[in-house]
Parts: structure tokens; sequence; C-alpha cells
């Protein structure tokens, strides 16, 4: 966990149409081109993929103390589905003789189905073989059985009914379509309808999936004294991809990553937990856990 908030520097890039992003500074000698959302989606990626500690942010030292408003990821990070995609990639790729690492996951978690399939196809070099399309028919066949088996991650329950019961507006921001979100909260479904909303993946706000904003900054909206200020949202994520989206919104964000993933892709976050259990309300100026567990 880190003692305090990093501080990082942010440059700001103006598209054609009203979108502005966050971007992080690129080490030296990175090529300067003109800048393209395509362009922009691929630096993003490689930024992701090095150990570079620059970043972005929006977010001083001051955001701890004036959070009003709570946005939550899902995967990975509320419900425990990551475990499904990895087991599933892993027996797909295990018919081409191919192995599924975690670096590769880092780029695919949070993302878009087609977006994610398609670093997938291509970057395990199968892409002759295997369409992004092909794959995601396949890998859902496999997954629609594994979804509604779907656990709680540790603190997960406590954590969303201390704010909620402290009157807290918080929400989920989830890149999931809702025809999987259903399958994987049907046993939790008590405990998801103390969001004050839910923002999926296939909402039509959400023309790009993570790491652009778009997810988030729709959350920020809906609530009911909307829009928020981004600086008073605190964001909760386990993906790189997830927390580049929350620091692209201008919001603080968490992270709570997968103990597998590499640290260089924890640098971006303001706070970094090995699970929902640390969390220390009081130090974002929320109120504090009434009981003592750990």
């Amino acid at each position: 966990m880190l003692a305090s908030p990093t501080r990082f520097v942010a440059q700001r890039i103006s598209f054609q149409s009203s979108n502005t992003i966050f971007l992080p500074p690129f080490p030296r000698g990175f090529p300067q081109r003109s800048v393209t959302k395509a362009s922009v989606n691929a630096r993003i990626v490689a930024a992701m993929s090095t150990t570079t500690t620059t970043a972005v942010n929006a977010v001083t030292d001051s955001g701890r103390g004036s959070i009003t408003h709570v946005i939550f990821d899902m995967d990975g990070l509320l419900l425990d589905t990551e475990k499904f995609y990895t087991e599933v990639q892993e027996k797909i790729l295990a018919r081409y003789n191919k192995t599924f690492d975690w670096s590769l996951k880092a780029k695919m978690m949070g993302r878009k189905a087609i977006e994610a399939a398609t670093l997938f196809v291509e970057e395990c070099g199968i892409s002759d073989s295997l369409s992004p399309e092909a794959f995601i028919v396949e890998r859902e066949s496999m997954l629609q059985d594994l979804f509604p088996t779907s656990d709680l991650m540790p603190g997960a329950s406590r954590l969303l009914r201390h704010l909620h019961g402290k009157g807290i507006p918080i929400c989920v921001a989830t890149g999931t379509h809702t025809r999987h979100f259903d399958l994987k909260t049907q046993r939790h479904r008590e405990l998801f309808s103390l969001m004050h909303h839910i923002v999926r993946g296939d909402d039509p706000e959400v023309k790009q999936g993570k790491p652009a904003p778009d997810g988030f900054l729709a959350a920020a909206r809906r609530f009911e004294d909307g829009p928020v200020d981004p600086r008073k949202a605190l964001v909760f994520e386990d993906a790189p991809s997830g927390v580049m989206a929350a620091k692209n919104a201008g919001m603080n964000v968490i992270m709570v990553p997968d103990p597998r993933l590499d640290k260089s892709y924890c640098d971006v976050a303001d706070q970094v937990l090995a699970s929902l259990l640390d969390f220390k309300p009081e130090e974002w100026g929320l109120p504090p856990f009434e009981d003592s567990q750990n």
C-alpha cells in the first residue's frame, strides 16, 4: 500500500470532436506524430506495457479529504470473475500450443470485448487462424456456465454496505455488457441494488471502452446531484486500463490488483491495496468503519 497519493503531471490533447483525453508523457525518443484517436489508443497500450512511472493525473494531495461519491469497477474488483476469463483463454491457446501470460492479460483487462479479442489474437500470433469475432463466440460459449457461479471479492459486501449505510452515493461502471452482467450478478442482486446506478459496456454513452474515460464520465453524470466534480469522485479498479480511464476522467483512483500483475502497472494509481479489506475510508474523508474487521 502506498503511504500517500502519488502525484503526476498530465498532458492535454484535444481532438476535433469535443472529447478531451489526458495522456501520460512518453519517454524520450518516442516518435512525435500527429495525433488521431487511433494513434492515441495505440500509444496508451504502449505506455501501459512499459515500466515508466510517469502517468496521467488531475488530482493532488488535497483529493483525499474531499471525496463525496464512489465509483466501482466490477470484474476482478467486486466479483471474482477474472479467473474465468483466464481459464477459458488458456484453454483456447492450448489448442495452438501457446500459453497465456499476465502481460497480455494486463492489456486485455477492463476493455470492451472486441478490443480485448483483437489484442488476444494479434499478440498471440493466431490471427490467421482465429478472428477476434470467432474468438469472442468461442469464449462466450465457454463462459456462459461459469458466470452464474461468480463469488464476491473479499471485503466487497462490507464496503458497499458501509458506504450505502452512511449515505455515500455509490455506483458501478463496468465494461461488461448487460447480458453478462445479469449472469454474473444473479447471486448478488440484493447487494447490487444498493447502487445508485450502473453503467455497463453496452451503454449508448460509452462510445469507447477503457482506458477512455467514457464509462466513468457517464457514471459521474448520472448521480442525483450530477455531474459530480471528478476531483470529488473516488474510483476503485483492479485493471491497468481501468486505472488509466479513471485518471483520464480526472478522478482519484485506488487500485486493488491481482497479486500476479507486474507492479509496474500500479504506478498510476493514487493508492494500491492488496484487498478491499485494507481500505480505510477515513483516509479519504469518508465515514470510518464501525467494526474492527481487518
